[in-house]
């Protein structure tokens, strides 16, 4: 079914690779005006030359660049009816080794970023007759990671954060669903640096994939899309792992 969100005007923060890239292709291809960015501006307008979309630069952390990127939107578009908070990034630290500075780090990136986003892109999508946001959280705020406790905390808040949104839009009448995506493991440059593959071709086979393997940015993609299309109009405040059965597993 071509045109899943044709005409609709979509904002996808860290788009300049990865998960995000990724989302940016998929929403195009179904006919969404793809707004990317990112902190990396050469990335983000390499995919936004791609799929026929416009790039900024937008450090997710600060206020002030929100406020200037929902007024360019405007400016520009008069509306926003998707919003996808996909930037992040992930320390490697436990309790024992994650200092302040990182551990805010990751707040500022992950829970103040998408606060933002829903705070300063509210007044626009407002205007959209069916707008969706969609947040990215991770199967670390389901499970058990030693390693990654600011990142897990901070996507905790982000599941959290998302159904006081869903809940509130519902509340006011807005035309807005606000849903969660949780990957598990995903063949990203992220994943590949973290893991000692940077710069390795990922390969993901098609088909049904065996316990344990890596899921490719497109199957997050897919599930961005059909969150962003009017196909899911009777979700919100939904949280979806998307992790090959990794949180269902008894033995995980």
């Amino acid at each position: 079914m071509a045109g899943r969100v044709q005409g609709k005007v979509a904002l996808v923060t860290g788009g300049a690779m990865g998960l995000g890239k990724a989302d940016c292709i998929r929403l195009a291809e179904e006919g969404a005006k793809v707004i990317v960015t990112d902190i990396d501006i050469a990335k983000a307008q390499a995919v936004a030359d791609a799929i026929g979309g416009e790039a900024l630069q937008h450090d997710v952390r600060f206020e002030d660049q929100w406020k200037r990127v929902i007024d360019h939107i405007e400016a520009r578009h008069g509306r926003l009816d998707i919003l996808v908070n996909n930037a992040g990034n992930v320390i490697f630290e436990s309790i024992e080794d994650c200092s302040t500075e990182n551990f805010r780090l990751q707040m500022a990136i992950h829970v103040e970023g998408t606060f933002f986003g829903c705070k300063y892109a509210m007044p626009l999508l407002k205007r959209s007759e069916a707008a969706s946001i969609i947040n990215m959280a991770s199967t670390a705020s389901l499970l058990g990671y030693g390693a990654i406790i600011a990142y897990t905390a901070a996507k905790g808040a982000i599941r959290a954060m998302t159904k006081s949104i869903a809940m509130h839009c519902q509340d006011k009448g807005y035309p807005i669903r606000c849903n969660v995506l949780m990957p598990g493991g995903i063949e990203t440059p992220m994943v590949q640096a973290v893991s000692g593959r940077a710069g390795q071709e990922a390969v993901v086979p098609e088909g049904v994939l065996p316990k344990d393997a890596l899921g490719a940015p497109k199957d997050v993609a897919n599930a961005v899309l059909y969150f962003a299309s009017d196909e899911s109009r009777f979700l919100t405040g939904v949280e979806i792992p998307i992790d090959n059965g990794l949180f269902a597993r008894p033995e995980r």
